[in-house]
């Protein structure tokens, strides 16, 4: 799975014009990677990550949705009025979240970057959850759950990132680098939970 897939992932629309713009400055987005110890040694180790997770993405996807799935809570958010999970809803936010993985590690964080996580934002908000997929799921995920989230993200990528004979250090850098990513980015998408004013 590479960037070049984008076309053929139902939903996928980074970089169309049809995605959000974010209200988040350039200024304000580099104080917030000031504020994440952000560096361009960040930036090379995602690279190398991309690299390495380059060809597990299939493994990593099925410890996510099996965590999901094995919790019933988060699961939830993924299921129809009879309580029961819709699948076309579940295939196709996994293959989403697959290149999510790679977007994460190799897009540079730009505005079109930064206008596709307002995206991701407002579709996990009740601004538009649902509408990408056309379904009759619940109609937000928790700002509660997103945040808590960023902890089973970051602790389970480390043993796919140690897979290809780096170096412990290496492997510490790349699983930092991912760490302060996926921060930056769950603090991205918690703004169309904040109040006017309040972000």
């Amino acid at each position: 799975m590479t960037t070049a897939t984008q076309t053929t992932i139902p939903g996928y629309t980074y970089g169309q014009p049809t995605v959000a713009h974010s209200p988040i400055s350039a200024q304000e987005f580099d104080l917030l990677k000031q504020t994440v110890l952000w560096s361009e040694e960040d930036e090379r180790y995602l690279r190398m990550a991309g690299d390495v997770l380059a060809d597990q993405v299939e493994d990593v996807l099925d410890l996510w949705y099996g965590f999901v799935g094995s919790h019933p809570h988060l699961l939830h958010y993924f299921t129809g009025p009879d309580g029961k999970p819709i699948d076309i809803y579940l295939s196709r936010v996994r293959a989403r979240f697959g290149q999510w993985i790679l977007d994460t590690c190799r897009r540079p964080y730009d505005q079109t970057w930064l206008d596709y996580q307002e995206d991701i934002a407002l579709r996990h908000h009740s601004t538009r959850k649902n509408q990408t997929d056309q379904v009759n799921a619940p109609p937000i995920v928790p700002l509660r759950y997103m945040i808590a989230f960023i902890y089973p993200i970051t602790a389970t990528i480390r043993g796919f990132l140690a897979k290809k004979g780096h170096s412990a250090e290496e492997v510490e850098k790349m699983h930092q680098a991912w760490f302060k990513s996926i921060v930056l980015q769950v603090v991205l998408w918690s703004r169309p939970y904040a109040r006017e004013g309040e972000f």
